[in-house]
């Protein structure tokens, strides 16, 4: 496909000569695939026509929430498709001769009962690079048990080391599951491309929540699979070392870092009670941690003297990590937050002008502004021009539409 959207306008961005087919839905997918879309690809967005049976009502649609609607997906074009008609998989067919990637996050099964599977779709055009997410995998004992972020997040063990000891399973306050699931299929993909301009072959890329969810808990995973340790609740402390965490100020609170030797006594000398480097049982990170309430009632009656600024302005003179702990409005209005230019503007017919996330990262060739961002689509606002695309006359359109095709 060209370089250029339905619409005629040219796509600029690091992976502008990409066309990605979106036939995914929910979270997971649409996250890998924003990427994309926000780096400039071609992705068409691939949905059931209304009407047509087999409609999707599942969280997440245009209606649902409409905030979180533009957040994924926008800078898409929409094409109503309903793969479960011959005619439907021939207009899949000619699109896929001519795609970069194609990703789905059905379960495993359906793909192939739909006949567009992995082979199916690599016989057609073998450098495609074709992406699945699942909850569980492709395949095993729980292949086909329907994927959600918080199941994902308590079979992966977050829950169990989220939340104070003592007050059970605690789930993280973002999908987490869905997000990083999302970002390591987009990294597979990009990893297929580069291989491909070697091979000059695609290639099938896989992932699930539950191996994302077992792959983000990091040290925590390695503390069992290395030491045989079991990790648990630690609230707002770091299991390792002490004093970190949260601590009330005398109008707020303040996250506090002081990890090591040399960071406990510059805290202790901003605190103004250096005595504390002295006390027994305060001598090193595993003695503070064996006396973790001690240490923290003693660090804890300071910070409550003066104010989180106050605090903020001198633990960062002396060298201590630490930082406010904001609302999410708050952030917004944080000053670094504000020159960093992470939210993009962008004017939408209905709302007005709106702000998004942009993309937290930063390429010299292609700045920020290069072009600005476009409103998530209604379902099948391009789907006639796309089809004109493929060679569809109008009057073809007109009969794929009334045969719920499209």
């Amino acid at each position: 496909m060209h370089n250029s959207d339905s619409n005629g306008s040219v796509r600029k961005g690091p992976l502008s000569r990409f066309t990605v087919l979106d036939a995914s839905r929910v979270r997971a997918g649409p996250t890998a695939i924003r990427l994309f879309a926000d780096l400039g690809a071609r992705v068409i967005k691939l949905e059931i026509p209304s009407g047509a049976p087999g409609g999707d009502d599942m969280i997440g649609g245009r209606d649902h929430n409409r905030a979180d609607y533009e957040n994924l997906h926008r800078n898409k074009e929409s094409l109503t498709l309903n793969m479960k008609a011959p005619e439907g998989i021939a207009i899949l067919h000619k699109l896929v001769k001519q795609a970069d990637v194609f990703i789905e996050n059905y379960r495993p099964d359906v793909k192939y009962r739909l006949g567009i599977g992995p082979e199916a779709l690599r016989a057609i055009n073998p450098r495609l690079v074709y992406a699945s997410i699942s909850g569980f995998g492709q395949d095993g004992p729980y292949a086909n048990w329907p994927g959600f972020d918080s199941i994902a997040q308590g079979m992966g063990g977050l829950m169990s080391v989220t939340g104070k000891p003592g007050e059970g399973p605690m789930r993280v306050g973002i999908p987490i599951a869905d997000l990083c699931a999302g970002h390591f299929c987009a990294q597979a993909i990009l990893a297929a491309l580069l291989e491909r301009e070697v091979s000059g072959e695609g290639q099938w890329v896989q992932t699930s929540l539950l191996e994302s969810q077992i792959a983000m808990l990091d040290f925590q995973a390695a503390q069992w699979l290395i030491d045989g340790k079991v990790p648990g609740q630690n609230g707002n402390e770091h299991p390792l070392t002490v004093p970190t965490g949260v601590f009330e100020t005398s109008d707020g609170y303040l996250n506090l870092a002081a990890i090591g030797q040399t960071m406990w006594k510059r805290l202790c000398d901003a605190l103004e009670v250096p005595h504390l480097v002295q006390e027994p049982g305060f001598g090193s990170d595993p003695e503070r941690v064996q006396n973790r309430e001690r240490v923290n009632a003693a660090v804890g009656a300071a910070f409550k003297t003066r104010s989180t600024a106050d605090w903020t302005e001198r633990l960062l003179e002396a060298g201590v990590p630490c930082g406010p702990i904001h609302r999410v409005d708050q952030v917004f209005g944080d000053a670094q937050v504000r020159h960093l230019g992470i939210t993009r503007p962008m004017h939408h017919p209905e709302l007005g002008d709106i702000s998004l996330i942009g993309l937290p990262m930063r390429f010299s060739s292609h700045p920020r502004e290069d072009g600005p961002l476009r409103p998530a689509p209604h379902q099948g606002d391009q789907t006639d021009a796309i089809l004109a695309d493929l060679g569809y006359a109008p009057a073809d359109i007109a009969r794929l539409r009334a045969a719920f095709v499209v």
